[in-house]
Parts: structure tokens; sequence; C-alpha cells
């Protein structure tokens, strides 16, 4: 009778502990949510400037077909034009167990001028880390993007 007793409260911990897994990374899932709609609406507002400040220190972008670029060189680039938008939405977000690092991916549409001024739109996908920093704050540690077709047909 105690063999079954034991088994059955192993059984319920691992039910219960496996719930409070899944309710927790729940709602990691969620603040990361909310970190990328508030990333691409300062980024919607604000533009370079805003893009550069939800990076940390140590973060840096993987360029589409190009290198690997540093906060710092992020800084020294010129402010995007005002035509120049940069929008984009997660598919896919997961939170670490440990609930201090997660990613995102999706897709995104960067729209831009032309040399005769005329609107060109670019189509990719793109995948987030963000860490929690030091002081609570989270930041994105790596970004990258590479384009891909238009998703919907013409």
């Amino acid at each position: 009778m105690k063999k079954i007793a034991f088994v059955f409260v192993l059984l319920v911990s691992v039910v219960s502990g496996s719930a409070f897994a899944q309710e927790k990374n729940s709602k990691g899932a969620d603040l990361l949510r909310k970190l990328e709609a508030d990333f691409a609406k300062a980024v919607a507002e604000r533009g370079h400037d805003a893009f550069v400040s939800y990076f940390a220190e140590d973060g840096v972008e993987l360029e589409d077909g190009g290198g690997i670029k540093t906060k710092d060189d992020m800084r020294k680039e010129d402010a995007w034009p005002p035509d120049f938008s940069l929008t984009w939405a997660p598919v896919k977000v997961e939170m670490a167990a440990s609930g201090d690092m997660g990613y995102t991916y999706g897709t995104y549409e960067l729209k831009s001028k032309d040399k005769e001024g005329k609107i060109v739109t670019h189509y990719g996908k793109y995948a987030s880390i963000w860490k929690k920093q030091k002081d609570r704050s989270w930041k994105v540690v790596l970004d990258m993007g590479n384009s891909s077709p238009n998703p919907k047909p013409q």
C-alpha cells in the first residue's frame, strides 16, 4: 500500500510540475510577444534610433548577405529616411525554462524608395534572441533576417 501511495504522490508531483512549467512558459511567451509588439511599434514611430535602442550593449545583427554588426556599428549608421518602414510579426515565440532568455521568429516587410523614387517592398523572415539584462530589462542579443519572395501571389 505504501508503494502505491508513493507512486501516486510521485505521479501527482510530475503532472503538477509539468503544468507549472507550461504555465510559466506560456507567461514567458506572452512577455516576448509584448516585447516584440513594443519593439515594432517603437521602430514604426522612431525608426533607426528605436531599432538600435532595443539591442543589448553586446547585441549583434547578422546582416542578410552581409557581415555581423555590433550595436556600436549600428549607432554609427545614418538615420532611416522618412519613406523607409520596417514592420514584422512573430509566428513563433518560445521562452527558456530558466525565464531569462527566449527567441522569436516570423516575417517582415521593408518598404523604401528606389532610385526613381518608386516605393519598393521587400519581404523576409527574421529571428531574434532576447535576453534578460542585469537591470531586469529585456534586450535583443542577436537579430537576423533574410529576404524572401512576396508571400502573397500578385
